[in-house]
């Protein structure tokens, strides 16, 4: 008797520590490429903490290690959601490793920034302009538009990331290619664009340049408003952002529920509080802005360029974008350099 009763405690402590175990774990909810350093995702994630109860263990993945591990795991998926920049999104939809959900501020999300189906939605996004060091300028004034870049005024003060080799050398492309009036179709008056620009005797690195244009080497960087926002108020340098006057590109950075997700309920809480207002103003402080028209801190609000300037910086097919990637730098290459 003594015996059956020791047996049926432990079944019973066993079923209690399971139930609990399961409780503790359901709360929390697998995101890949939530990288505690970057876009301040390591407020956000306690905040998803404070306000829903959810874990979100940092992940620093970066998009396509992200990508590669969902299609290894897409039998026995371990992620609930994932942060990609758009193109891999695209992809992530082919590969069959994402599934439809639209969060709460779904309708606040604008068209051009989110798959219509939900497949993926943009949380924050950044705008390609010219991230411009004032005082390396020698007194010239700030470009306002990409027809001034081509003016001898600015030889050998231009930089741009290598448009055949970095992403975001070609948004830069893209941007300017469209503002010249090229399409996807026809990349013809991009081409002519980099080659007059030649002139000029730009630097093209091919990776990040953040710090050559705060030592005062490029003066002028074809970039992020977000770099240019953060070279201002926490390096404090004397940077300009400007979007050029004859228009440019948004670029989203995406979120997408994993498909056969483990954990789809405490993932949809999560989801839904980075697009809530507190959500994204923790963007803002990041100086990344928001995809929905919030009401930020006044303080917050006057880092950014006003939504005039930001009128001008257009969506694009983010999925025919990322198709015709290989074809222009391969044109680009043998034309433009």
């Amino acid at each position: 008797m003594k015996t059956s009763f020791l047996k049926l405690s432990r079944v019973a402590a066993a079923f209690t520590l399971g139930l609990a175990a399961t409780s503790v774990f359901a709360q929390n909810a697998i995101c890949y490429n939530c990288p505690p350093e970057w876009a301040d995702w390591g407020t956000q994630i306690k905040a998803i903490k404070a306000k829903t109860g959810v874990t979100v263990p940092p992940d620093n993945k970066n998009s396509g290690q992200s990508l590669a591990q969902l299609v290894a795991e897409k039998a026995s998926p371990v992620a609930d959601m994932t942060y990609l920049g758009v193109t891999f999104a695209y992809q992530a939809m082919k590969e069959g490793v994402v599934q439809p959900y639209k969060p709460a501020q779904w309708n606040d999300i604008p068209a051009g920034l989110k798959d219509p189906a939900g497949n993926w939605f943009a949380i924050h996004s950044g705008t390609m302009g010219f991230m411009v060091n004032v005082d390396a300028l020698g007194g010239k004034p700030v470009p306002k538009s990409w027809a001034d870049l081509l003016k001898p005024d600015y030889k050998g003060l231009i930089g741009y990331l290598d448009p055949a080799s970095a992403f975001v050398g070609y948004v830069g492309a893209v941007a300017v290619n469209q503002a010249r009036g090229g399409t996807l179709d026809n990349f013809g008056p991009g081409i002519e664009y980099f080659k007059a620009l030649q002139k000029n005797d730009p630097i093209v690195p091919k990776q990040t340049a953040y710090a050559r244009v705060l030592s005062g080497e490029i003066a002028i960087l074809l970039d992020y408003d977000f770099n240019a926002y953060r070279a201002k108020y926490k390096d404090k340098a004397n940077v300009q952002f400007v979007i050029p006057a004859e228009g440019t590109l948004v670029v989203p950075y995406v979120m997408s529920m994993v498909n056969k997700a483990p954990h789809s309920a405490e993932a949809k809480k999560a989801l839904d509080f980075v697009l809530s207002d507190e959500g994204q103003t923790i963007w803002a402080n990041a100086y990344l802005r928001p995809v929905r028209n919030i009401t930020m801190p006044k303080d917050v609000q006057a880092r950014f360029l006003p939504a005039a300037d930001y009128a001008r910086a257009k969506t694009i097919d983010y999925g025919k974008m990322a198709d015709v990637q290989k074809a222009f730098s391969d044109r680009y290459l043998k034309e433009a350099q």
